[in-house]
């Protein structure tokens, strides 16, 4: 089932990461993975609304499925890239595809990072947390 209107940011002082996938059960255990890290989230079941919440809500991360119907998450993370506004926010991409092409085309489109599914949310939180310090 897809989300019609996306999730308000869940309440919280630390940084904000949009979550985005296109399944419900992986969207829920990234985003309470890293809620129970202190992040604040914001989610999305597409990549149309996800470009919609990186313009207006500017989150400090995006964690993003690459397999979604409409709008893959390859063209989303290009296309955020693509704008000034939006081009500094890191990425990163997950998958359940995990060959060396398709690594390679996620890093191609401006992803910093790239995980495979099933995800491993301690891995996923260590990631977030190593790249936000990062930011300018």
């Amino acid at each position: 089932m897809m989300d019609i209107a996306p999730v308000l940011p869940r309440t919280g002082s630390g940084p904000m990461v949009l979550v985005v996938d296109d399944d419900e059960d992986v969207r829920d255990l990234v985003t309470f993975k890293l809620q129970m890290a202190g992040y604040r989230t914001v989610t999305a079941a597409d990549g149309c609304t996800a470009l919609t919440l990186i313009s207006e809500a500017h989150p400090d991360l995006v964690v993003l499925d690459v397999a979604m119907p409409g709008m893959d998450g390859l063209s989303v993370c290009y296309r955020m890239h693509a704008d000034p506004a939006t081009a500094e926010i890191p990425v990163i991409m997950l998958s359940g595809m995990a060959s060396e092409t398709d690594i390679d085309l996620a890093f191609v489109s401006g992803a910093e990072e790239y995980l495979p599914k099933p995800v491993n949310t301690g891995e996923l939180v260590r990631r977030v947390s190593w790249l936000l310090p990062r930011r300018p």
